[in-house]
This record gives C-alpha cells, sequence and structure tokens, in this order.
C-alpha cells in the first residue's frame, strides 16, 4: 500500500509561521500564538517571533499545560472562517485552538467525493466543534454530527449560528461513537460519507471509556455496516499515538475487501509559511469508491 501526504495549505485565518526547536508559531487570524510540536526537529528559520501567546506544557506526558499571553487576547474567543463556514477559535486547556486546520485538506477531498449526489448522507463520528460537519453542511449534506462532549455539541451548535446555518439539516447527537454506531447498524441506516478523528483516550456522556487501540478495529467494523456499494467513503484520522500509516491502512482494507473502490493511506502535514516546508501532525486511513 502507498502512503501519501495530504497538505494543509495557508489561508487567510490560519497559518504555520515557523517551526523548529520543539515548538511552531501559528497565526489564528491576528493572533499568533506558540506551542509544542516535538515533530519540529530542526532549527526555526526566525528568532524573534513576537506572539500574544504560548501554550507552556506540563513536565508529564498527559498533555496538561497552561497558556501564558504577552498580549491581550480575548478570553471568550474570535470568528474565523474555512470557505463558507464561520467559527470560534479560542485558547483551549487542551493546547488547541477549537478546531484542527490541518483537516482542511480532509473536507475538501471529502466534499469533492460527495458532489453531484442530491442530498448525500454525512456521519461525523467525534466531531467536537463542527467545523468538519459544516463544511460538509455548507455542501448539501444531510448531516449527523456526533461527539460525547456536551460543552463541544453546545460550541458546534454555536458555530453553526455563526456560520448561518442554524436552519440546515444536521442532527447534533451527545453520545458514545461505539454505541451510536452499533444503534444505527441494527436500525439499518446508510451513508454516503463517514469522518472519524478519534482521541486517544476519552469518556463517553455515561463514563463509557474509550481507548483508540482497543476500540478503534470495533468503530471500522460497525461504520463497514453503514456503508455500501453506493456509498463514496470513509475517512480515519489518529493523533499522537505510536501507531503507523500502514496499521490503520490495513485495519481499513480488512473491513473493505468485499466493497468496491481502493484503500490508501499516509499523512496529514501543514505548509510552513516561512521555508514550505512540512510539518507533519497525523497519520489517515481510507476508503473511497472512486
Amino acid at each position: 500500500m502507498d502512503l501519501s501526504t495530504l497538505i494543509a495549505e495557508p489561508w487567510a485565518d490560519y497559518g504555520l509561521i515557523d517551526s523548529g526547536g520543539g515548538v511552531k508559531l501559528e497565526r489564528y487570524g491576528r493572533y499568533r500564538f506558540v506551542r509544542p510540536e516535538p515533530q519540529a526537529m530542526w532549527d526555526p528559520a526566525g528568532t524573534n517571533w513576537d506572539a500574544h501567546g504560548e501554550f507552556v506544557p506540563a513536565s508529564d506526558e498527559d498533555g496538561g499545560g497552561r497558556w501564558q499571553f504577552d498580549k491581550p487576547v480575548p478570553r471568550e474567543g474570535w470568528p474565523l472562517s474555512w470557505q463558507d463556514v464561520r467559527f470560534q477559535a479560542n485558547c483551549t486547556p487542551f493546547r488547541h485552538l477549537g478546531f484542527f486546520p490541518d483537516m482542511a485538506p480532509v473536507w475538501s477531498w471529502g466534499r469533492a467525493q460527495l458532489a453531484g449526489l442530491e442530498k448525500p448522507q454525512f456521519l461525523n463520528l467525534f466531531g467536537y466543534t463542527g467545523v468538519g460537519t459544516l463544511a460538509f453542511s455548507a455542501a448539501g449534506a444531510d448531516c449527523v454530527h456526533v461527539d460525547a462532549s456536551k460543552k463541544s455539541v453546545a460550541q458546534a451548535r454555536e458555530n453553526a449560528a455563526l456560520s448561518g446555518m442554524s436552519d440546515r439539516p444536521v442532527r447534533w447527537i451527545i453520545d458514545d461513537a461505539a454505541k451510536f454506531v452499533a444503534r444505527e447498524a441494527r436500525r439499518g441506516r446508510r451513508y454516503d460519507g463517514i469522518l472519524l478523528d478519534p482521541p486517544k483516550f476519552g469518556r463517553g456522556p455515561e463514563g463509557e471509556v474509550w481507548r483508540l487501540e482497543e476500540d478503534l478495529p470495533g468503530v471500522i467494523a460497525g461504520c463497514r455496516q453503514l456503508l455500501d456499494a453506493d456509498s463514496r467513503f470513509l475517512f480515519l484520522t489518529v493523533y499522537a499515538v505510536r501507531m503507523s500509516a500502514l496499521a490503520i491502512g490495513e485495519l481499513v482494507r480488512a473491513h473493505f475487501a468485499d466493497l468496491p473502490g481502493k484503500v490508501e493511506c499516509g499523512e496529514l502535514a501543514v505548509r510552513e509559511e516561512a521555508r514550505g516546508l512540512l510539518l507533519p501532525t497525523a497519520i489517515w486511513a481510507r476508503w473511497s469508491r472512486g
């Protein structure tokens, strides 16, 4: 199986300005932030980054830490746009800013797969703050957005309102992803496209425990039951784990061997503005009918 790279290019409201020495400098609208990035093993292009804030990680490996601000930043957040979607960015306790900009090429690719269908059915599992869901809704899809966090789904609804999409056909569901997929399979539901962006570890609304390495195969098997020969794609992204793109590619291929189409895998990356180098961020695998 060949590996390929999906590259997030800079756009008006986001860019990876510079990186190196284990950190990266990004712009989110008119604000600039420094965040940890272990894969930035090279030297940065510049030295005076002049950021508004920096996330300082804790000494453990559990992702903790805190923000330090050198300039005023709206604590309630500020609006950004990606194509026809508007959403709120803010400095979260989890070191990111309320969305994942490296997913932009995934949204573009998925929308292209559904092009030409009348009211395609799209499922976004682990949908977080809904930027991906709204990207597909803006392209005409009937969407189902699933996340275990009430706060994230509430933010997703606010982003829908900010985008002027409150009246779009989106089902906002607070649920454990594995349980939801199993119920949909029993109901005989089908989708034209499915996007999965699972965390390494998480808890469902009723305390269900999610461990990526243990639970991902079952969810992939369940998603296979929600897709058929007329469906267009399944796209899986995996962050922050010691796992190979080939491993998740073979997992998807094992469950989708009976469907026409192809399985591919590779890495997500963001292009740095200073030098054009590529900063890897995640691994991915996908099945597509095309």
